[in-house]
């Protein structure tokens, strides 16, 4: 055989394996893809048996006529309860013993009304009467106050009240308010509509006072309540 003819058997041997080739590996694979495929199911279907399966066991067990129980109706089934007797008699109701003990309630003060020109304070307390010496001032408010029809109370409040804005002192004078004389008219000149002698007469002064008083209080006892409450008249 020549060299060419040996060439050409050889070429025809190699193509004919190479040709061979692929239809052998390609079977090979596609049995492979098969075993592979047919686990994947398997595997899924026993994935869904394991997780469905329960579910539907506790689906079947419940009943479609039983209604939904909330937490607070399971609740009310802990509850204890005593039935009592309707016919029974009430139980007496139990005594304390306090021993030594006593309740104290503190009473509620009394206020005495107020009424105008005739209380003599808020505490209800009156100056007593005095008869005053002869030829003071107090003697000539004395005359002036009987004369209108006042009282020896009112003059005990009328004494009582000027001590306390002058000491029935004539020129009684308050720096602060300008105030001036026995029943401390402000300012002292008012007393001037009485007589012009204001400064140095009780008697000017004391008949301005006692004009006041009526005017405004009704009468000494009214101004003298008055001014315990607030201090001035």
């Amino acid at each position: 055989m020549s060299t060419s003819a040996r060439r050409r058997a050889v070429a025809a041997r190699s193509a004919s394996t190479t040709a061979s080739r692929p239809a052998s590996t390609t079977a090979r694979w596609s049995r492979r893809r098969g075993v592979v495929g047919a686990f994947a199911a398997f595997a899924a279907l026993g994935f869904i048996a394991a997780y469905v399966g329960p579910i539907g066991v506790a689906l079947a067990d419940v009943d479609a006529g039983d209604e939904p129980v909330s937490l607070y109706a399971s609740s009310l089934d802990d509850v204890q309860s005593i039935a009592g007797d309707p016919s029974a008699e009430p139980a007496p109701a139990a005594e304390l013993d306090r021993g030594t003990y006593s309740v104290y309630v503190k009473p509620k003060p009394t206020v005495a009304p107020v009424v105008k020109g005739t209380s003599a304070s808020s505490s209800g307390w009156r100056p007593p009467f005095v008869t005053p010496d002869p030829g003071s001032a107090q003697a000539i408010a004395y005359d002036m106050v009987k004369a209108r029809g006042w009282s020896d109370d009112d003059f005990a409040c009328l004494v009582a009240l000027w001590k306390k804005e002058s000491g029935w002192r004539v020129n009684a004078y308050n720096a602060g308010s300008g105030a001036y004389g026995i029943p401390q008219a402000l300012p002292g000149s008012k007393m001037g509509s009485v007589a012009p002698d204001w400064e140095t007469n009780p008697a000017t002064q004391i008949t301005w006072g006692l004009n006041y008083i009526g005017g405004r209080y009704g009468t000494p006892c009214g101004a003298w309540g008055h001014s315990q409450s607030t201090g001035w008249y």
